[in-house]
């Protein structure tokens, strides 16, 4: 396709989409536009934009498609700005928000306009950020979930869906309230959860000092997400605070039924409660990409002498395999301790495996 695109905000998400739409249209120009320069003059250095806009209008009246990646209550100003501005007829406003509602209600200003607006939320993300951490593949097999306004010509969404072909990803439709109960349920909610385990978890530190080196491991592996980014966390829970009130006296009806099997002590229906979660749960799909990004753990078995990491990410750099996150288990008593390495691709994970059993004798297993 050939064209102007024209993206606001350039971190992760739009620095990728910029990515994925040079590598799959590399006739198009992509321009780009953020509030910290910096970002700006590193995603010109790198080539993720071809030219930086003097403004949102400046960069916008040209464009055939304009991405808004920022945070959703920025969003909403900057879709004010546009329908003050002379757009093409045939543009396509589309944003990269995780909640929906908010976003579809304050782009009425352009749909009354005769603007196309297509919500979008690319459901993939990393555990780094800025235009640096960018990359083509970041969207590969995840679900990207599209919400046009109400009257939105087919036509449209094809013509978008090209545009962000390069990404790869799964491209789903659903209304703007479906998409804010289905990431609440699975994205939003969870995040209350695990940030509630934390915090349960540091109110029991006060009477016991142990309860921190016990947390170290299968602990601090589910409440992960509770180290996510506090301030769009705030944001998000304001902005789905209906979906997530629901979702909370369903989730209290749920513990009262737990409290009433342990008050009563059935042992069948605890028993049943852990094996029928246990089954959803090896139920859910292994390969997608799901709401909240995945890392891949390889547990490595390692003997306890100076310099074994080093060997160890040593061997992974000379076959230049990429790692998130890498920490010892302290859970073991004798000579060999556990090293857990976190990749972002299950492909990544399986190449480290290979790589570590041909230089060494370690025993290795994957997470679940």
């Amino acid at each position: 396709m050939n064209g102007r695109v024209f993206i606001i905000g350039l971190g992760l998400i739009g620095g990728s989409l910029a990515l994925c739409i040079k590598a799959q249209h590399p006739e198009s120009e992509i321009y780009g536009i953020d509030v910290d320069d910096h970002q700006v003059n590193l995603a010109k250095m790198l080539g993720i934009i071809d030219e930086a806009a003097v403004s949102i209008e400046s960069g916008a009246a040209e464009a055939d498609l304009i991405i808004i990646a920022t945070p959703v209550s920025t969003a909403g100003r900057i879709l004010e700005r546009l329908a003050e501005t002379p757009l093409k007829n045939d543009v396509i406003v589309t944003d990269t928000g995780s909640t929906k509602g908010f976003i579809t209600e304050k782009a009425s200003c352009l749909t009354e306009k005769g603007i196309t607006f297509i919500g979008g939320h690319p459901m993939a993300g990393s555990h780094k950020s800025g235009i640096a951490a960018a990359k083509k593949f970041l969207f590969e097999n995840a679900f990207y979930l599209l919400t046009p306004a109400h009257g939105v010509e087919k036509d449209k969404l094809i013509v978008l869906e090209k545009w962000l072909s390069g990404t790869k990803a799964k491209f789903l439709n659903v209304s703007g309230g479906e998409h804010d109960y289905l990431t609440g349920v699975v994205s939003h909610f969870p995040h209350i959860i695990a940030a509630s385990l934390v915090h349960q978890a540091a109110k029991a530190e006060e009477g016991n000092s142990l309860v921190t080196r016990l947390a170290a491991g299968g602990f601090r592996d589910i409440t992960r997400i509770a180290s996510s980014n506090p301030k769009m966390w705030r944001d998000i829970l304001l902005q789905n605070r209906k979906v997530l009130i629901s979702l909370l006296d369903d989730w209290q009806d749920e513990m009262d039924r737990v409290k009433e099997m342990l008050n009563v002590g059935n042992d069948d229906d605890i028993y049943e409660f852990f094996n029928s979660a246990k089954k959803f749960r090896d139920g859910l799909p292994s390969s997608d990409k799901g709401a909240i990004p995945s890392f891949y753990d390889l547990f490595v078995d390692v003997p306890d002498y100076p310099g074994v990491i080093s060997e160890i990410t040593g061997y992974l750099a000379d076959e230049r395999i990429s790692i998130t996150n890498i920490r010892i288990l302290e859970t073991r008593e004798d000579i060999y301790g556990v090293l857990v390495i976190s990749f972002q691709t299950p492909e990544d994970r399986a190449r480290a495996e290979q790589c570590i059993r041909k230089q060494t004798d370690y025993g290795t297993s994957v997470g679940e």
